[in-house]
C-alpha cells in the first residue's frame, strides 16, 4: 500500500451568522488526524474575484488542506470530508468539495485558479474541468455553487504562489514574541523566512519578533514568513510584516 499526496479544496460551508470555511476546514483536518484517517501538511486560504455577479458570505474566499493518505484510505477520506460537510456546513451555504491527487494538478485547472480571481465561471465550467481532469468534485448543500471556489482552491493551492496559511503546525501556539530563527523553525513547520523582496533570513540565531497576526504566504509552493528589519538598526532583528501586507497574498 502506498502514501498519496493529495489537495481538498472547499467553498461556501458558512452564513453571515456562522464559523467561516477557515474554521471549518481546520477543524476537518483537525478530525482527519485524529482518526487517523490523513496526516495534514497544511492549510491555505485563497482569495478569489469579489464581483456583485458572483454570490458570496463576506469575503468570496476559499481553502486547501494538503494531506497524505495510505491509498486504501481514499474512499474513507472521501466519505469523511463528506458526512463532516454535510454535518457542519452552515444553513444556506452552498458547500463544495474537491479532492485532487497533488501531483496531477495540470495547467488547466491552475489557470483555472488564477482567472477565478478575476473572472466569473459558472457550475458547469468547474465541474467539466475536473471531469476531464478526473478530479472528485461535487457540491453538498443548497445551490452547490461552491464547487467553483473548491476547483479553484486546489488550482491556486497547486500553483504554490498564491493564498496565506490558515492552519501550519504550531502557528496557533505560538505566543507573540522574539525567536531565534531556529527555535522558530522548530516549533513551526515554517519553511523559510524572507523579506517581500525575497532576501533569506538564514541565520540561525537571527533574532524575529512574532505578532498576534503572523501568517506565513504560500511562495514557491512553501509557507513563507514575511518580515522586515526592525527599527534598531542591528543586522539580526526581524519583524512580520504589517497585517495589511500578509491580507494582500
Amino acid at each position: 500500500m502506498h502514501t498519496i499526496d493529495l489537495l481538498i479544496g472547499i467553498d461556501d460551508t458558512d452564513n453571515l451568522e456562522s464559523r467561516g470555511t477557515g474554521f471549518r476546514v481546520r477543524e476537518l483536518g483537525r478530525l482527519l488526524t485524529e482518526n487517523r484517517i490523513a496526516r495534514v501538511f497544511g492549510i491555505t486560504r485563497h482569495q478569489l474575484f469579489v464581483s456583485p455577479l458572483i454570490p458570496y458570505t463576506s469575503h468570496n474566499s476559499s481553502a486547501c488542506m494538503a494531506v497524505a493518505v495510505e491509498s486504501r484510505e481514499m474512499e474513507d477520506l472521501t466519505e469523511f470530508c463528506r458526512d463532516y460537510l454535510l454535518r457542519e456546513c452552515a444553513e444556506g451555504s452552498d458547500a463544495g468539495l474537491c479532492i485532487a491527487p497533488a501531483g496531477e494538478v495540470c495547467a488547466d485547472v491552475r489557470d483555472f485558479g488564477r482567472r477565478a480571481k478575476s473572472e466569473v465561471f459558472t457550475q458547469q465550467d468547474s465541474r467539466s474541468l475536473a471531469k476531464r481532469s478526473g478530479f472528485h468534485l461535487e457540491g453538498l448543500t443548497g445551490d452547490q455553487g461552491g464547487v467553483i471556489g473548491a476547483l479553484a482552491a486546489v488550482g491556486l493551492r497547486a500553483g504554490g504562489n498564491d493564498g496565506r496559511y490558515i492552519g501550519l503546525r504550531g502557528m496557533r501556539e505560538l505566543e507573540p514574541g522574539d525567536y531565534p530563527l531556529s527555535r522558530l523553525q522548530e516549533l513551526t513547520d515554517i519553511e523559510r523566512v524572507q523579506t517581500v523582496e525575497g532576501i533569506a533570513v538564514s541565520d540561525s540565531g537571527a533574532i524575529v519578533s512574532m505578532s498576534e497576526w503572523a501568517r506565513p504566504v504560500l511562495l514557491d509552493g512553501k509557507a513563507v514568513l514575511l518580515v522586515e528589519k526592525t527599527n534598531d538598526d542591528t543586522n539580526d532583528r526581524w519583524r512580520v510584516v504589517p497585517k495589511s501586507v500578509i491580507k494582500a497574498y
